[in-house]
């Protein structure tokens, strides 16, 4: 069997010396403090190593998340600026409030981009994807810009022209587009008096507007009562004689008033049958057409309820008054137009209501679904 080795505690002097000597191999690692045993100071450090890790990730990953919700709001908002494909922008997407564009003004917008480049960055918003498709964007502001940046490239195939600077503004309803789309240009170009009236019944036929005195009320909020009812005159002519116009930017102010006059008390026949005599080939041309009738409604006795004393009685026509026009024997005229491929039933006179309208209406679609 064999002997059991019998241990001794060892003295003070011999744990002093294993201490002593314990010190003197580790006095060489600067890290380790006086009684703090190597493992321990290893701990030590690789936790005070990770903790200054995690708070400059930490910060790093908040800096990144700052940064990412300002470019979300600034998408949002629409003050992202990006670089677009021409060929990704449908300019047709809204109709267009101006209507000409100056060749000189053109070519001198033109040079000025390739001389200075693009200042002024377009303003678009996103359009529905059709399957398959890439973006496609709408054009809201910059009609003109994004014409002349196409024909850069088209003259100099540079691929810098192939690509546009453009502000990616949120979806908004229709009034409001409209709405941006004439301040834009009211601003920075003024639009002519007829440019203003027609797109004041195009955005209300488009279904932005209720009808067209709400567009003008609203995309002309900020004009004068006067600059409105000028807006609204040439509406009127936009809306019957449109189709027949020639040169209806070249119209006046003072021109247009008249003409608008002259519709009102029913010249719209008249002005047809004078305007398809012949077309003509400058503004002239087409206000010489215009303009014998205008005269003659203007000396012919004035509507009592307009005001003024009339030149003398005149008796009023009922009935059919044209191919287009009838008169009703309670002063309601009735004309009817074409647009396109839509009729038009236009209704004038004093007696007209909302309750009369609704009735005509009631009436109409009984008529229609027999």
């Amino acid at each position: 069997m064999a002997k059991r080795r019998r241990l001794d505690t060892p003295s003070t002097a011999d744990l002093d010396r294993i201490e002593q000597e314990f010190r003197r191999e580790t006095s060489g690692r600067p890290s380790i403090g006086p009684g703090i045993a190597p493992i321990a100071q290893v701990v030590a450090d690789s936790a005070a190593l990770a903790q200054t890790d995690d708070a400059d990730a930490r910060a790093a990953r908040a800096r990144t998340e700052a940064d990412a919700e300002r470019l979300r709001q600034a998408q949002e908002q629409g003050l992202l600026m990006v670089e677009l494909p021409t060929s990704q922008i449908d300019e047709g997407a809204m109709i267009r409030d101006r209507m000409v564009m100056s060749e000189e003004d053109m070519m001198e917008l033109r040079q000025s981009i390739a001389a200075h480049g693009l200042r002024l960055p377009i303003e678009v918003f996103e359009l529905d994807r059709a399957e398959g498709q890439g973006p496609r964007y709408g054009l809201l502001s910059g009609y003109r810009r994004l014409h002349a940046i196409r024909a850069l490239h088209e003259l100099t195939e540079a691929e810098k022209y192939s690509h546009i600077r453009a502000l990616i503004r949120p979806r908004t309803e229709a009034d409001q587009a409209f709405v941006s789309m004439v301040e834009e240009n009211e601003v920075r170009e003024e639009l002519s008096h007829f440019e203003r009236g027609r797109i004041a019944v195009i955005a209300a036929n488009q279904g932005a507007f209720a009808n067209t005195e709400d567009a003008v009320n609203k995309l002309f909020a900020t004009g004068s009562k006067a600059k409105r009812s000028k807006v609204r005159s040439f509406a009127l002519i936009f809306e019957e004689l449109g189709d027949m116009l020639r040169f209806p930017e070249a119209l006046t102010e003072k021109r247009g008033l008249r003409l608008s006059a002259a519709l009102r008390s029913g010249a719209e026949a008249r002005l047809r049958q004078a305007l398809s005599a012949r077309s003509p080939d400058q503004p002239d041309e087409e206000w010489a057409l215009i303009e014998p009738v205008l005269d003659g409604y203007e000396k012919a006795p004035r509507d009592p309820s307009r005001g003024g004393r009339p030149k003398s009685a005149s008796p009023v026509q009922y009935g059919w008054i044209d191919d287009q026009t009838i008169r009703t024997t309670s002063g309601i005229t009735i004309r009817r137009g074409r647009d396109g491929d839509a009729h038009i039933l236009r209704l004038e006179g004093a007696l007209l209501s909302n309750d009369l309208m609704e009735s005509l209406m009631a009436e109409i679609r009984a008529l229609l679904e027999k």
